[in-house]
């Protein structure tokens, strides 16, 4: 199914939160739609790489990376595991590595930038927590619509499945 958020916010524009348009396209997917499963993280991916180990279908991972443009938080291993276990897609409040590879990968993927850098292994952060990022307030269960126009976020399904 074709999504475009551009006609999700036409007959949606009271329904939905539209983030600031602060993050860049990395995936190979244009477009990618979902539920939400949030985390809250600082420098530190090891909750991401737990999260993208499980059953992702319908859904895309949104991690609050604190902005931090110091490290990634994602590269090519982490995003084969979103492929792996049927993730729609990623949105990082943060940076993304590998960006060659992840942009020829089936995995739609929104960050704010690159950065060679690894992040931490300590494994701190929260999981299912609401995340708040870019003007928008994500909560566990929310839906997310993103794609080259933005990232849009409701409180129900606005899609026919």
């Amino acid at each position: 199914m074709q999504m475009k958020t551009t006609d999700l916010w036409d007959q949606f524009e009271n329904d939905v939160q539209v983030a600031d348009p602060v993050f860049r396209n990395f995936g190979g997917r244009d477009s990618f739609w979902g539920r939400a499963v949030c985390l809250q993280v600082f420098e530190d991916n090891v909750l991401v790489r737990r999260e993208l180990e499980t059953d992702g279908t319908g859904k895309v991972l949104v991690v609050d990376g604190g902005g931090s443009l110091k490290c990634a938080l994602l590269g090519d291993i982490l995003a084969g595991l979103a492929i792996t276990n049927q993730w729609s897609g990623i949105v990082i409040y943060g940076c993304i590595r590998d960006s060659q590879e992840i942009a020829a990968m089936p995995v739609g993927v929104k960050a704010l930038n690159t950065s060679p850098r690894k992040s931490g292994k300590q494994g701190l952060g929260k999981r299912e927590t609401a995340v708040e990022f870019a003007g928008v307030t994500v909560h566990p269960g929310d839906y997310v619509y993103a794609d080259h126009d933005g990232i849009l976020v409701a409180d129900q399904n606005l899609l026919d499945d």
